[in-house]
């Protein structure tokens, strides 16, 4: 019997092999299609194809790359950008932006590429194109790849550039992730922007002739992470055409660059930002790019929004927590500053928990020596306070875990204090340059010295290892003023930053491998650090400081844009720059992604409590709508003073429509845009019923529309008063 269930175990197993090899072959075939005259390869999406093409004499150029319905176009046009290559160096022409630039050892600063082998592969699952050229005559090979994930209608593109030779190095001044070639038209583009407390903000602007760069230098994007969509500026509204997007995965220095010819095409570049920055590559080593995610929809900007959520949430994300929902947090910040203790976070925990609350976090304050954000000493103690906590965390821990919510803390891992113990210890571990003064407050650990990422690893490793811990919140609130790094061969030091950066992530891939039950959240002053580097890593991610909600609109209405509403954090707290506004606006703001709360609930009224409870208890049967539904951004607050959000389920079986007023306006006068007094829902079926019912209204029993109706006439706007908001619940009945 043993020895039959092995038999039929190793059946099944090689009959899932077989499987498996099938359906990569035949996802190849369907994806990566070898082309003759010319030729190369297309790669097929649901909406787009691109084309690769090897020319007689060995060069590698890039086809066309848009609309799937143009495919035939392709045979016609093989030479299209014969001006142009895949991997752009400089080198030979120069009406184009290299994506990589090198120095050889005898001073020859051009390269010269030619075409080696070409051959598709599994990624991760996925059909990937591997193209591997060489220059014609130094010992120089770079290895392009393109990951193909065609139901998201995306593109990764990155490169691996290796120095063959066995003696000699070669200076790397520029090495980007990919570069794309748009067809020539008049195009718009569409990016972030913003400062701290105001990121995330819409910008839009046409890419007339030169150069058009988007870029980050000091460790911090907050004020403009890196994301695009590019459509023709002949383009009538955001819900139909052309549109080609693109996101980084980097957290370091990183640019965007859009270089437009004055009536030809345009080139897209994007990967990390060599500013102060070169790689001294050494005889048989390498250097691996991010990922640069591009796409391609015919259906408008919105679409292309959807398609990278999607890919964000199903494939970016960490499987170990992508599925899941995340939780309601409470973070003790605002009811306690720097000025925590064992008691009052208990007395905090108990109140969270019969509110709903289902995750406990302490922030700053917490460890040995931090008193205030001005000291000198703290920051960099990752050793519990004694006197804040005589016995440690594990009380604390253990009441919040025995209340029946998960507990977590805050961390600043990569900064310190000057006169933190690990700097008095080690002053040479942190970026400096001598005879120049540096931050007095807070310093940035060099992580590219080996000795720092043993430490921070040790150290953590200790703190999640002796208490129980479910939840960290990493911040980093410094951007990189002094890169310093005078201890290194001086062949090396303009290494640091790329160096850092990937010893910051080994860290935390090392800290998820040893704790994977726990949920990390990136923050950085703010929505400094959110990336598909670090979303690659982390689970959720802080948005902004700024938690006013009128403010907070606009902010969370262009994070959207490009990110999923599941990593989206929004606490209710009782921050505002405007008029009073109620409790139940703040949460209804809060609700449209991962809720939160940081207000001083002690101080909270009984009736506020209870409207909490509420909306925690509403929040978590449309969690799963919220978090992992399909958005459908109905009216703008960058074009209104208005703001609808709809969320779908994947079947378009039910929806959640937030709806906010800013503003009120007397009927007839500013709003003449019936878009905003008639509102119109999306993605629903058109020949099904849906029960349409308020919220945040008990006694509402709703109304019953055909699909078709609210898609193409609408309903009425469902707020009268200014700053006052509804949350709208749509189910199908028939």
């Amino acid at each position: 019997m043993i020895h039959f269930t092995f038999k039929k175990s190793a059946l099944i197993l090689i009959a899932l092999c077989f499987w498996c090899f099938r359906a990569a072959a035949q996802d190849n075939e369907q994806v990566i299609v070898k082309t003759e005259n010319p030729g190369g390869w297309i790669i097929k999406t649901k909406s787009s194809v691109y084309q690769i093409i090897i020319t007689a004499d060995g060069k590698v150029k890039p086809g066309y790359y848009g609309a799937k319905g143009q495919a035939t176009y392709l045979k016609k046009n093989a030479a299209w950008y014969e001006g142009l290559d895949e991997v752009p160096v400089r080198g030979g022409r120069t009406a184009k932006t290299p994506m990589l630039e090198v120095v050889f050892n005898d001073n020859v600063r051009d390269a010269d590429l030619v075409y080696v082998k070409g051959e598709v592969i599994i990624v991760k699952g996925r059909s990937t194109l591997q193209i591997t050229q060489k220059d014609k005559f130094y010992p120089l090979e770079i290895t392009s790849y393109i990951r193909v994930l065609p139901e998201f209608d995306v593109l990764e593109k990155w490169a691996i550039v290796k120095n063959t030779g066995k003696k000699g190095s070669i200076r790397v001044e520029n090495l980007q992730s990919g570069s794309i070639v748009l067809p020539a038209d008049d195009y718009m583009l569409t990016h972030l922007s913003g400062r701290d407390l105001t990121e995330f903000q819409l910008q839009h602007t046409e890419l007339t002739p030169g150069l058009k760069i988007i870029d980050n230098k000091g460790f911090k994007a907050n004020h403009n992470p890196p994301w695009f969509q590019v459509r023709p500026k002949s383009a009538k509204d955001t819900k139909t055409g052309p549109t080609w997007f693109g996101s980084l995965h980097y957290s370091g220095n990183w640019d965007l660059i859009f270089d437009k010819t004055f009536d030809g095409p345009v080139q897209v570049v994007g990967g990390m930002n060599f500013w102060d920055t070169n790689w001294d590559l050494q005889p048989g080593t390498t250097l691996e790019t991010p990922k640069l995610t591009v796409g391609f929809t015919d259906k408008g900007p919105e679409q292309a929004s959807r398609n990278l959520a999607a890919y964000i949430r199903k494939d970016v994300l960490l499987a170990a927590h992508r599925e899941d929902l995340r939780p309601v947090i409470y973070n003790s910040w605002e009811a306690a500053y720097y000025s925590v203790n064992e008691q009052q976070q208990i007395d905090l925990a108990k109140i969270a928990s019969e509110i709903g609350i289902e995750t406990f976090t302490i922030d700053d304050g917490w460890f040995k020596g931090r008193t205030d954000g001005r000291s000198q000493s703290g920051l960099g103690n990752w050793e519990v306070d004694r006197n804040k906590f005589p016995n440690g965390l594990a009380p604390v821990i253990k009441q919040v875990h025995d209340l029946g919510m998960k507990f977590g803390l805050w961390v600043e891992p990569e900064n310190v204090n000057p006169n933190s113990d690990v700097v008095q210890a080690h002053p040479d571990w942190i970026f400096q340059f001598p005879n120049r003064e540096g931050n007095k407050f807070r310093q940035i650990l060099n992580f590219a010295n080996e000795e720092v990422y043993q430490h921070m690893l040790k150290a953590l490793t200790k703190l999640l290892s002796e208490n129980d811990i479910d939840f960290i919140k990493w911040d980093q609130n410094n951007a990189l003023t002094e890169p310093g790094w005078s201890t290194a061969p001086a062949n090396i030091q303009r290494e640091v930053r790329i160096r850092h950066i990937s010893n910051v992530y080994r860290l935390v891939d090392e800290l998820r491998k040893r704790f994977p039950k726990v949920l990390f959240e990136s923050c950085s002053s703010g929505g400094g650090r959110v990336d598909l580097g670090m979303l690659s890593r982390m689970d959720q991610a802080w948005v902004s400081d700024n938690t006013d909600p009128i403010d907070r609109l606009y902010i969370q209405y262009g994070f959207l844009n490009a990110l999923p509403a599941n990593v989206m954090v929004s606490w209710v707290t009782n921050t505002t720059r405007h008029q009073p506004i109620s409790l139940d606006y703040r949460f209804d703001v809060s609700m449209s992604g991962v809720l939160g709360i940081g207000n001083d609930i002690r101080k909270w009224s009984p009736a506020e409590k209870l409207i909490a409870k509420n909306k925690i208890d509403l929040y978590k049967k449309i969690r799963p709508i919220v978090q992992q539904g399909i958005l459908y951004p109905l009216v703008s607050p960058f074009e209104h003073n208005r703001c609808a959000l709809q969320y779908n389920t994947e079947d378009g079986k039910s929806a959640v429509l937030f709806c906010y007023n800013m503003a009120v306006y007397l009927k007839g006068s500013q709003e003449t845009d019936r878009g905003t007094t008639i509102l119109k829902l999306e993605g629903l079926s058109p020949d099904k019923q849906y029960l349409v019912k308020k919220a945040n209204d008990s006694t509402d029993k709703g109304t019953v529309y055909q699909g078709e109706f609210l898609m193409s006439v609408g309903i009425a706007w469902p707020v009268k008063n200014a700053f006052e908001s509804q949350i709208m619940l749509i189910d199908q009945v028939k």
